[in-house]
């Protein structure tokens, strides 16, 4: 079974959002007590840190956090039309009866998807989103995207997911922890309900 993710909203990240860039899969491999010590600070399990390369997308790094239990979340931000690819990573498996218990992309828990077979992974589809599943050895990377990306391009990155190299592991998780502690907002207040305050005045 396919988890939902922890309170992460993809849609609402805003293009001002830093949007960071590794070399890619050529460059030096992080090294993996690097990436465990990273990771763990997050809760995520550092086997379930991926990175994907599609052309024109660079993650946004606060979209990166924890998916389900201890996976892997990211997203990946079109400069030019602002498309978004979702990068998930999660402690399941994928096979003809799994695939359709969960609806495609990071949905809530309830619906369905439609799969097909597309060689090693499962392309799955729930109304306008559209996502690659791929299964490892005891995970599945799951790529998706709405109707603004193209089928090749979510496979080629999904088929190309692999472990980040010393670049792009900055850009995920960065050393210091930047992006990835929660946004304070000055417009919540420190008692009551959590109501946004409201500074316009009487009329306005």
């Amino acid at each position: 079974m396919i988890r939902p993710p922890r309170a992460l909203t993809y849609a609402s990240l805003p293009l001002s959002v830093l949007l960071l860039t590794g070399c890619g899969s050529q460059g030096r491999a992080a090294d993996p007590g690097e990436v465990a010590a990273r990771a763990q600070r997050l809760g995520i399990a550092p086997e379930h840190v991926y990175a994907i390369e599609a052309d024109g997308f660079a993650v946004a790094p606060q979209s990166v956090g924890v998916h389900g239990d201890d996976g892997f979340s990211a997203v990946y931000v079109s400069r030019s039309t602002g498309d978004r690819i979702q990068l998930r990573v999660d402690r399941t498996g994928t096979t003809a009866a799994t695939c359709p218990e969960q609806p495609a992309g990071a949905s809530s828990p309830g619906g369905s998807a439609t799969c097909r077979k597309d060689g090693d992974a499962w392309y799955r589809t729930s109304g306008d989103q559209r996502e690659y599943a791929v299964p490892k050895e005891g995970h599945v990377v799951l790529v998706g995207a709405g109707p603004g990306v193209g089928r090749d391009v979510l496979r080629e990155a999904a088929l190309g997911a692999h472990r980040p190299t010393a670049d792009e592991l900055d850009a995920l998780l960065p050393r210091g922890g930047a992006g990835t502690e929660p946004v304070e907002r000055g417009d919540l207040p420190a008692e009551g309900d959590g109501a946004p305050l409201d500074g316009a005045g009487a009329g306005g």
